[in-house]
């Protein structure tokens, strides 16, 4: 399989208050680290994404089978990639499988606190690279 890294820019943004409960989630916080391999921080850290290699790199996003989070009845199925923030503080982005999930929207989880690592505010422009295989 091919490994492509991908460059993206986004804007730091605040979500709507649910990353938390939903990282905390047994079956999640079980499939995260079987496959992904480390306990999520309780927490989604929520970037507003822009630009052409952007829209690039969320059609590849689209078109591949990424890492699959398979819920319970209820919740909807996601796909994970790898991501590499700056200073390589590395993180995971979630795309939900479902119809009007905004495109510019990316929901990533971590191992920490990604804004309390990287001293993130809403507003700040980040830079991340996106490992797709």
């Amino acid at each position: 399989m091919t490994r492509i890294a991908m460059r993206a820019d986004g804007v730091v943004a605040s979500g709507l208050g649910e990353g938390a409960g939903f990282a905390s989630l047994p079956w999640v916080v079980e499939q995260a680290v079987a496959k992904l391999g480390y306990v999520p921080f309780p927490g989604t850290f929520n970037l507003r994404m822009r630009g052409a290699e952007w829209q690039l790199a969320r059609r590849r996003m689209e078109r591949i089978n990424g890492i699959g989070i398979e819920p319970p009845a209820g919740y909807c199925r996601a796909k994970c990639f790898a991501v590499e923030l700056p200073g390589g503080l590395p993180a995971t982005a979630v795309i939900p499988e479902v119809d009007d999930y905004p495109a510019d929207k990316l929901e990533l989880l971590a191992a920490v606190s990604v804004r309390g690592q990287l001293a993130l505010h809403d507003g700040d422009a980040l830079r991340l690279t996106l490992v797709l295989e």
